[in-house]
């Protein structure tokens, strides 16, 4: 099969568009030939590397995907109590989890399979969907309707996911509230501002410049602060709101939590995803205990909140945005796009 892969870690030069040999899928799982997959920030943080993180090289980037079932494995139809085949078959359209829960702790028996006592992300620590092909368990997929396009899943499949666990499960959103996403452009924060709106909530954006604001505001976005223009956006935000402040921040920088922590009135939560400025940085304890505030972190969904979701996808009640499409073997220039900040929306690939 056809694939771009790294053989160590580095920049974008690293990255190879070559043969490699197709996977065979093992009991449990289903080949499924990706016809689109998407890029998140986290590709190319592991493409660079860290110290500790430990990869069997070549090592094959991607987290979304989606295509059609080739084959399955050897297997029963039943595993763990489950139906497994459900109404898949060959030929099948289907979106691909990357949250891999083994599916046999604790945590997974309970349906909390993305706190996993074994848990991998697709892409991150186990190879991923930059490829013609990918073994997969079952349970990991999502039958799409026939007419439903393979980017547009590819694009849904990670953010919103993460997305709607962050506000709704974890963040207990409702409507009436007021949520502000920090950084208009990214795949988790388009998604955001369409699961808020969706839940009933007003939306405050702060972005990088007046074009991204406006996509953001075509996605549903209320109220537009421009940081490029006013540094201090917190008090920016705290102005907007009639100076009441915001119910819910959704910040997955880090390094911007105090001005994040400033916006939210008493009571308030932060939620958090992830860190793509910096995983340290300092915070004024005083505004957490003084403010009665919540800073709640979370990593993609469980099972559960992944088919919900993906059912308000293709039903068409949450759109996912795609900035830009490359052929696989352009991956190093779709990352560089993705890495600099000139996406609004997801970036995607044509396997």
């Amino acid at each position: 099969m056809k694939t771009t892969l790294f053989r160590q870690h580095g920049g974008p030069e690293v990255l190879e568009y070559t043969d490699f040999p197709t996977p065979e899928p093992k009991p449990g799982e289903a080949l499924v030939r990706v016809r689109a997959a998407a890029l998140n920030r986290m590709d190319v943080m592991v493409r660079n590397g860290w110290p500790g993180l430990k990869l069997e090289l070549p090592h094959i980037n991607g987290a979304d995907g989606a295509g059609e079932i080739a084959a399955f494995g050897p297997t029963d139809d039943r595993v763990g109590g489950t139906p497994l085949y459900r109404d898949l078959g060959i030929g099948s359209r289907v979106a691909i989890n990357a949250n891999l829960g083994c599916g046999q702790c604790d945590y997974c028996l309970s349906g909390w399979d993305n706190m996993c006592r074994n848990w991998h992300l697709l892409g991150e620590t186990v190879r991923g969907t930059y490829a013609e092909y990918i073994c997969l368990p079952i349970r990991q997929l999502y039958k799409l309707p026939d007419d439903f396009d393979f980017h547009q899943a590819a694009a849904a499949t990670l953010v919103y996911q993460t997305a709607w666990h962050s506000l709704i499960t974890r963040g207990q959103l409702k409507a009436g509230e007021t949520v502000l996403v920090v950084g208009a452009g990214g795949g988790v924060n388009t998604a955001s501002i369409q699961v808020a709106k969706f839940a009933g909530a007003q939306v405050v954006v702060v972005g990088s410049n007046a074009d991204k604001l406006a996509q953001a505001e075509s996605i549903g976005a209320d109220i537009l602060v421009d940081r490029s223009k006013d540094e201090n956006w917190s008090k920016a935000v705290f102005n907007a709101t009639n100076k009441l402040g915001v119910d819910v921040v959704v910040d997955n920088i880090g390094t911007t939590f105090m001005q994040s922590l400033s916006c939210l009135k008493k009571g308030g939560r932060l939620l958090t995803v992830g860190n793509s400025a910096a995983p340290r940085f300092e915070i004024d304890n005083r505004f957490v205990f003084a403010k009665h505030l919540s800073i709640i972190g979370s990593t993609m969904s469980h099972l559960k909140d992944f088919s919900t979701v993906m059912d308000l996808v293709v039903s068409g009640k949450l759109q996912p945005v795609i900035d830009q499409t490359f052929p696989l073997k352009d991956a190093a220039a779709a990352q560089e796009r993705l890495w600099k900040g000139e996406n609004f929306g997801k970036v995607t690939l044509e396997c």
